[in-house]
């Protein structure tokens, strides 16, 4: 386990609808109980339903995510704020920047881009769940992630 393992992490992406919420479903799942974890975007839409498939896939549900603003937050006391989008990344800037907060960028794809097949679609928010769990295991340790494909 990492020793850099904090107390509240928020994810944030343009929508809340794909990868803030799948970072927030898989953290969760693998570090929950140690941690503290929300998630947020810009301008918040429905939930997409291709990511409930994948995460179900490694165990994790997420079919209860609602999307949120920074706006709907009730708590602002993360010690890690990870930002998914330029966008989202812009913003958490901008709220943090009178506050103690570290912010990353994880520069990471939007897959509801990918065109194709249905299979083809699937692989692409596969990617984009392996590509959040090998950071996550990156920076905090492996805690039980599931091994990547």
């Amino acid at each position: 386990m990492s020793a850099d393992l904090p107390g509240a992490v928020l994810f944030c992406c343009s929508h809340n609808a794909i990868r803030s919420p799948m970072a927030e479903g898989i953290m969760k799942y693998y570090y929950g109980h140690r941690v503290f974890v929300d998630s947020c975007g810009v301008r918040p839409t429905e939930r997409n339903e291709f990511i409930v498939e994948v995460l179900d896939e490694i165990g994790v549900d997420i079919s209860k995510h609602k999307a949120k603003s920074f706006d709907d937050l009730v708590d602002s006391s993360f010690d890690l704020v990870v930002s998914l989008s330029p966008e989202a990344h812009h913003k958490a800037m901008e709220l943090t920047r009178t506050m103690a907060i570290d912010v990353v960028y994880w520069p990471t794809i939007d897959p509801s881009l990918e065109m194709g097949s249905r299979e083809q679609v699937l692989d692409a928010y596969r990617t984009c769940r392996d590509h959040l769990i090998k950071r996550m295991r990156d920076r905090f340790g492996e805690t039980g992630l599931p091994k990547l494909r």
